[in-house]
């Protein structure tokens, strides 16, 4: 990207018209052209307060880059997007904590890999064991992973740790359609594929040890986090209301920068409904991961009897919510989209768990299978509406990855490394092969240097599986 159309504000934000990019000059200058011109065009939305911005992460994606972040306000005509969200509604990270240490799992890795691998469900359109009925899907979609663990998966401590204690408010399953509802019957306690995973990773470093405390990890400590969404049923939620939204804007005579900012005002009928039907594929993500946890759980108690997993924190990183915040010293209730970003809410915030209360929300970066993921604890002050990085980010295309890389070699060099690679497609593990994407521990740092959250423990992949 040409450094030459911004005007630095800090060593690490840059400004262009009513657009914010967030990150080192090294990391902006490496974000493709197509970033730039997708935020700009965000900046141009009616309702917008403040500025639209890219996170340390972004790039490119449909209509709002990913890594994009934008608040709005429903009283002064603001919008919702679905391209504001993205395809994969609520796609997260839940994150576990263990009492093993790294020499308990050295014992057990290579069996631990295979029990995984055999019980997590993964893949395109992989279907697990796990089907729901319809009447079953209707409550999924109101009560999220409150459902999973009333229908025994998991425990009632894990909702304390999952956003919105696991069910977020304002699901409306009638403006969900017959063909989504089709999709996710037999998806529950999936895994899919991509960028999505389970792994089980080693804490190496640490950062900020009184943070550390409080979120449970220590210098070798165990954790596993899963990755992912709402599987093709928020697929198809963003399809269907991606063409609903753009016959709105048609309508209302709503003039659109970019035919893939496909939007309506949040107070229209349409721009209610798509909220509605948001809202479910949030709740059905949530109780996603949380049926994903208890068979992760059930695993790891198979080959290391007696051990005791936690969950520590479950965020999304594509949603839109409505949250409470302070903008030019006043109160506001902005809709806050969030597409490839986390939300990061600092210390005293109240709806943060009491653990995490003094140090703040636990945020969770994803990297990719052979270069480490990070913990890092919101900040008060943080200047884009408690909103932080949410993984590496891509530096190139899956279709340039497939050309430049082997599956089956990367995993077999990530096993030199000791890291075990269990991969149900060695496509799949071409298109996500470490080299294509960024370099993780520049994000990290330069998320802790914009002041979006600081750095806490830095994990190393031990295992991995893969779709």
């Amino acid at each position: 990207m040409d450094l030459s159309s911004l005007a630095e504000l800090t060593p690490h934000s840059w400004k262009s018209g009513r657009s914010v990019l967030y990150g080192s000059r090294e990391l902006i200058a490496a974000m493709d052209e197509k970033v730039l011109e997708q935020i700009s065009n965000v900046s141009k939305l009616p309702g917008l307060v403040g500025c639209a911005m890219t996170m340390p992460d972004a790039h490119w994606g449909y209509g709002f880059p990913i890594g994009g972040v934008a608040a709005f306000d429903a009283e002064e005509g603001g919008i919702v997007s679905a391209g504001g969200v993205g395809f994969d509604i609520s796609c997260g990270i839940r994150c576990l904590r263990t009492n093993l240490k790294r020499e308990d799992l050295e014992r057990g890795k290579a069996r631990i890999a295979e029990v995984l691998f055999r019980k997590i469900p993964a893949g395109v359109g992989e279907g697990g064991r796990i089907r729901v009925s319809t009447e079953e899907l209707e409550k999924i979609m109101k009560s999220g992973a409150k459902w999973a663990v009333d229908s025994g998966y998991g425990n009632a401590s894990d909702l304390e740790y999952v956003e919105e204690r696991g069910t977020v408010a304002g699901a409306a399953p009638v403006f969900v359609s017959d063909l989504a509802r089709k999709r996710q019957l037999g998806e529950m306690g999936t895994l899919g594929s991509g960028n999505h995973y389970l792994e089980i990773q080693v804490a190496d470093r640490i950062f900020d040890p009184d943070a550390a405390k409080a979120f449970g990890i220590e210098m070798g400590g165990i954790l596993v986090s899963i990755h992912c969404g709402s599987r093709g049923f928020g697929h198809q939620i963003g399809t269907d209301y991606l063409v609903l939204l753009a016959r709105a804007a048609k309508r209302l005579g709503l003039s659109l920068p970019d035919r893939e900012l496909a939007s309506a005002p949040i107070r229209s009928p349409e721009g209610e409904q798509y909220l509605g039907a948001m809202n479910c594929a949030i709740n059905v993500a949530l109780a996603n991961r949380q049926i994903l946890s208890h068979l992760a759980r059930e695993c790891l108690e198979v080959v290391f009897p007696g051990i005791r997993v936690e969950t520590l924190f479950d965020v999304s990183h594509n949603t839109c919510k409505l949250e409470r915040h302070f903008f030019e010293g006043k109160e506001r209730f902005l809709y806050v989209h969030r597409k490839g970003a986390t939300r990061a809410f600092g210390p005293n915030h109240p709806d943060l768990p009491e653990r995490y209360r003094e140090v703040g929300q636990p945020v969770i970066i994803g990297g990719s299978m052979g270069t480490g993921s990070w913990i890092l604890a919101g900040n008060e002050g943080n200047p884009a509406f408690c909103s932080a990085s949410h993984g590496a980010g891509r530096a190139m295309s899956r279709s340039r990855a497939l050309r430049q890389y082997d599956g089956r070699k990367i995993v077999e060099e990530l096993g030199t490394r000791g890291i075990l690679i269990r991969a149900r497609s060695m496509r799949g593990a071409a298109e996500e092969a470490p080299g294509s994407y960024k370099d993780v521990e520049l994000v990290a740092e330069d998320t802790e240097r914009a002041n979006l959250a600081r750095r806490v423990a830095h994990l190393s992949p031990v295992v991995c599986i893969k779709g």
